[in-house]
């Protein structure tokens, strides 16, 4: 994984944290959040607040007592070593797609099918820049809603060895996904001396949590699996127009699921989720890559530190329909500035399309040069006295070149940064091979890629058990 040791760009003063700050004390004390179901009122009804059905008002120094319980930082283990990652701190781990109920492969749009979340699995599985294939890569349309869940976490299991995403449509989803992780990883003992999932909660913003999201949140608490407490803020639609405004009801809804977190299970990680950016208020459609966007997510990265609480921001994002330019200067647009910020958790860094309605393939390879890229420049420069080739100066002299040198000679093959997907030929040999732009050049990495897929090794007797686990469930489930 990445470890991010550049400086980050904060753009808040001291008198903006402190307004932003008097913002959310006031929404969760004044207006308050929903949790619509009981057994999540109750906790805090325990823990003295002002609960009146599912409203629930917060003293706001209570919310910071428990999000101070939560760790800075924490350890997720793949099921191979070497792929296990840390959250928090200077590290950035990143996850692909999550969520789209559609693919596009070429010029094609269709459903997704249980087919192409298997070749996305396969595909996170390959590019080292990904230390997660994430969780709902796509939306399998062509398997059965109730027992879906077991298939897509089955799938991550066995052909990734990285860590995955839970299911967060139920209780019942989330209390299977925890059951597999026990088989997988031998026991409920230890997964919960270090988590093996990370889940994503949303928010139903504004001000509401609702009860599918509460139950696979308990579930996963009561686990010790991390989750990602995440307000859905669309500027316009879910929020009000100004950056502040968003930012302080993101706040106020993120605090209010972080402390409900710690009252389940006091020291249970969590990652300070944030999801925001704008309406288009000429269509009335989300918009992504945008410059509001990124300065959100500036501010996030600040303000997560401001509590201590690592944080989910970022992603490759656009509104383009089709893996073209739009889609490669919006998803830049976003993942620069996730570098800035130094988000310790990144979903969506591959293959997000279309407002997040589709999975692309091209767009993941699109994706995974800009991350190569990202990284590339994000590592400190080292200088000394070999960095500043002397030599080199020395034997070329005066008005030659350096194509030659012995300097360039000993580096010529690492370095300068080797790309995956861009074209430096020239205009003739380009047009010779076909005159393929970059999404042409996109399709035929993937399909290379899952060509040359090797499924990483798993116990023979482990696999046979979440075989058996998944068929059971299944029948349980009526499929």
């Amino acid at each position: 994984m990445f470890v991010n040791r550049m400086p980050r760009y904060e753009i808040l003063s001291e008198e903006a944290v402190a307004t932003l700050d008097g913002g959310w004390r006031r929404i969760v004390s004044e207006l308050g959040i929903e949790f619509t179901m009981p057994e999540a009122a109750a906790e805090f009804e325990k823990a003295g607040q002002d609960v009146d059905g599912y409203l629930v008002k917060l003293d706001p120094d209570f919310v910071l007592e428990q999000v101070a319980k939560a760790p800075r930082e924490f350890d997720v283990q793949a099921r191979n070593p070497e792929h296990s990652i840390h959250i928090g701190g200077d590290s950035m781990a990143f996850a692909s797609v999550y969520g789209p109920p559609f693919v596009r492969d070429g010029d094609e749009r269709r459903n997704a099918s249980m087919a192409d979340f298997e070749n996305f699995c396969r595909l996170s599985q390959a590019f080292p820049q990904l230390d997660s294939a994430g969780g709902t890569i796509c939306e399998p349309d062509d398997t059965p809603l109730d027992s879906r869940h077991l298939n897509m976490v089955y799938a991550l299991q066995t052909l990734t060895d990285k860590p995955y995403m839970g299911s967060v449509t139920s209780g019942p989803n989330a209390a299977d996904t925890v059951a597999m992780g026990e088989i997988l990883f031998g026991s409920r003992e230890a997964i919960e001396e270090t988590p093996v999932s990370i889940s994503l909660i949303n928010v139903n913003s504004p001000l509401r949590y609702d009860d599918r999201m509460l139950a696979a949140m308990l579930e996963y608490v009561r686990a010790g699996q991390p989750v990602v407490i995440t307000p859905f803020l669309l500027m316009g639609a879910m929020s009000p127009v100004s950056i502040p405004a968003a930012l302080t009801q993101q706040m106020a809804e993120a605090l209010a699921g972080i402390a409900l977190a710690q009252l389940l299970r006091p020291g249970t990680p969590v990652i300070f989720g944030s999801f925001l950016s704008n309406t288009d208020m000429q269509s009335g459609s989300p918009s992504f890559g945008t410059p509001e966007s990124a300065v959100g997510l500036l501010c996030t990265g600040q303000i997560a530190r401001h509590f201590g609480l690592p944080w989910r921001s970022g992603g490759g994002l656009t509104a383009s329909q089709t893996a073209d330019a739009q889609a490669a200067y919006e998803a830049m647009m976003t993942m620069l500035p996730t570098f800035l910020a130094g988000a310790n958790w990144v979903m969506h860094s591959a293959g997000w399309l279309e407002s997040g309605l589709v999975s692309c393939y091209e767009k993941f390879v699109i994706d995974i040069e800009i991350l190569r890229m990202l990284k590339e420049e994000f590592t400190p420069l080292e200088v000394d006295e070999a960095s500043l080739a002397w030599g080199a100066h020395q034997e070329v002299g005066h008005g030659g070149h350096f194509l030659g040198a012995a300097h360039t000679l000993e580096r010529f093959r690492e370095c300068f940064y080797r790309p995956l997907l861009s074209s430096t030929e020239n205009f003739e040999r380009w047009k010779k091979n076909g005159s393929h732009d970059a999404a042409e050049r996109a399709g035929e990495i993937w399909r290379m890629t899952l060509e040359e897929y090797e499924q990483p090794p798993l116990d023979e007797g482990v696999r046979a058990q979440l075989e058996e686990f998944v068929t059971r469930r299944r029948a349980e489930l009526g499929d």
